[in-house]
């Protein structure tokens, strides 16, 4: 299930698309340096306004380009950083991993996985119809949400395209992904 880095991307405001660096650092316990996501306590701005004290479980958020390449099949023009990610994969099925897996990228870095990201309608203002495409249903009408994964930084790492991606799995039991 290894893989590897296809983009990296960062933005020091809170704007909605990333643009794509030649590499970005990861720091320990705070997220990608330079990006307004950046810091031990919650950023994202909605969940400031609630409660700025919470611990921010979004420092690195991923989603794999099997979705762009998802979207694009379906008419929808997309590329690595629009959606807001700061790293973009191929070959992981991050959907499907469990709660607390590690991801080791490049020669350094690890983190480890949160939750869900869960889609805003921010999306629609990239393209109409956006936010219901990274949105799906199961057979049993559970809603399946696509549009990647977040995670925290537990070591320090230069993280570049063309990196790899290990996978280390938790300890058994397993707990799927839920919305952080």
């Amino acid at each position: 299930m290894d893989g590897a880095v296809m983009a990296v991307s960062c933005s020091p405001t809170h704007t909605f698309t990333k643009p794509k660096q030649e590499s970005i650092r990861l720091l320990t316990g705070l997220g990608v340096e330079g990006d307004a996501h950046l810091g031990e306590t919650v950023k994202h701005r909605s969940r400031v306004a609630r409660d700025p004290s919470q611990p921010n479980l979004r420092q690195v958020h991923l989603i794999h380009s099997e979705l762009h390449d998802e979207l694009q099949a379906s008419g929808f023009t997309v590329s690595a950083g629009q959606m807001g990610e700061n790293i973009t994969t191929r070959g992981v099925d991050l959907l499907r991993l469990p709660t607390g897996t590690r991801l080791h990228l490049g020669n350094t870095a690890i983190i480890e996985v949160t939750g869900l990201r869960n889609p805003c309608t921010q999306l629609d203002g990239l393209q109409p119809g956006l936010m219901a495409a990274v949105l799906d249903r199961d057979e049993h009408g559970a809603l399946i949400r696509k549009a990647g994964i977040m995670a925290i930084v537990l070591t320090d790492g230069e993280v570049r395209p063309g990196d790899p991606i290990t996978v280390e799995l938790p300890p058994e039991p397993h707990h799927p992904l839920k919305p952080v």
